[in-house]
């Protein structure tokens, strides 16, 4: 009489992803005790490559740079796609919008806290600095949160983070989150307070705002985890080039510079090392991953821990290339105030880690 007979039914999508959570907890744990297997032994292989496979000695200047090479390669590769992963996942719970909307209306000092500190877990990097900046602007975020998140989001990386807690320790690593932190609160504050405001350029606040910004899907665990796939594609996908460059010079200058001649160069006693230090990495370009190789280096031959932060924290924070971005948005002078206010807090850090460490 028409009516339609029964048919076994199509999986529910409840019921799909139910399955599909089901196998990856299943999944990731295996995968884990492989990662930390593998991880594990590098040393070793290391060793064995460069001592037994490739003749070379590891007391000799080209045999010390390669088992470092060998061995920090594949460390740092497998250290950054694990925190990544990790990374991504913790990511897909802020979202761009969402941060303009927790950030606009806020003020200044608690603005700046809270921007410095969402600066550490959202999506952020060189190319998206303008259309983020615009969006903040254009939705009442003050100018002074609006650069606190701009100098955390790519300083206190949380990928540079995890890999500095990985290679040095958490005190190392503490020490720099608190530190960019501090230099990011303290120069939005700093760059609020100046009312800078007529120094943006001036399209910028004819830019109106989305009104109808698209809906964030709530994500279930298995579309986090994906997001945490794809971030390892994307990211780990971009930066390895870099990442191998950056250990391919930190295993040269384990290998081949004397100690004594960094120790002059970097140490301590060297007052003018940290003004020197950011100024050479200001015009740098490296991320955060390829950058610690190098700073793994210098201070495995003696240069001293504040010089090779306030290195570090110049190339990231205060690269050339995020500079001539920011530019299409920000007139010559207010650029030439981020960099100061952002670099005397950078030196500010050299020196204080210098003297008391």
């Amino acid at each position: 009489m028409g009516l339609a007979t029964a048919t076994p039914a199509d999986p529910a999508p409840a019921d799909t992803v139910r399955g599909r959570a089901l196998r990856q907890a299943l999944l990731l744990p295996l995968v884990g005790a492989a990662w930390w297997l593998a991880y594990a032994r590098l040393a070793a292989a290391a060793s064995w490559l460069t001592s037994a496979a490739l003749g070379l000695s590891p007391r000799d200047p080209l045999g010390s740079a390669v088992e470092f090479f060998l061995y920090e390669a594949p460390k740092v590769l497998m250290l950054l796609t694990l925190v990544v992963f990790g990374v991504g996942i913790v990511r897909s719970f802020f979202t761009p919008e969402r941060t303009r909307r927790v950030l606009a209306g806020r003020r200044e000092g608690i603005g700046s806290v809270l921007a410095a500190l969402l600066g550490v877990v959202t999506p952020f990097c060189s190319c998206s600095a303008v259309p983020l900046f615009i969006g903040f602007v254009t939705t009442g975020v003050p100018l002074g949160v609006t650069f606190s998140f701009l100098v955390s989001a790519p300083m206190v990386n949380e990928i540079a983070l995890a890999l500095l807690f990985g290679l040095f320790g958490w005190k190392v690593a503490a020490l720099y989150a608190g530190t960019g932190l501090a230099i990011a609160v303290v120069s939005g504050l700093v760059i609020g307070r100046l009312h800078l405001e007529s120094w943006v350029e001036p399209w910028v606040y004819r830019v109106k705002a989305g009104v109808g910004e698209p809906t964030e899907e709530a994500l279930t665990w298995p579309g986090r985890v994906a997001a945490g796939r794809e971030a390892v594609r994307d990211i780990v996908g971009r930066v390895w080039p870099y990442v191998l460059g950056g250990i391919a010079v930190g295993a040269g200058i384990h290998g081949y510079v004397p100690q004594d001649f960094m120790a002059s160069f970097m140490g301590r006693e060297a007052w003018w090392s940290v003004p020197l230090a950011v100024l050479i990495g200001i015009p740098l370009y490296s991320n955060a991953a390829g950058i610690i190789p190098i700073v793994q280096a210098l201070l495995g031959k003696g240069a001293a821990l504040g010089t090779v932060l306030a290195f570090m924290m110049s190339v990231i924070a205060l690269s050339l290339p995020e500079m001539v971005i920011l530019r299409k948005v920000l007139t010559v002078r207010l650029i030439a105030v981020f960099v100061a206010v952002v670099g005397t807090g950078i030196l500010v850090v050299g020196y204080l880690f210098n003297f008391v460490l």
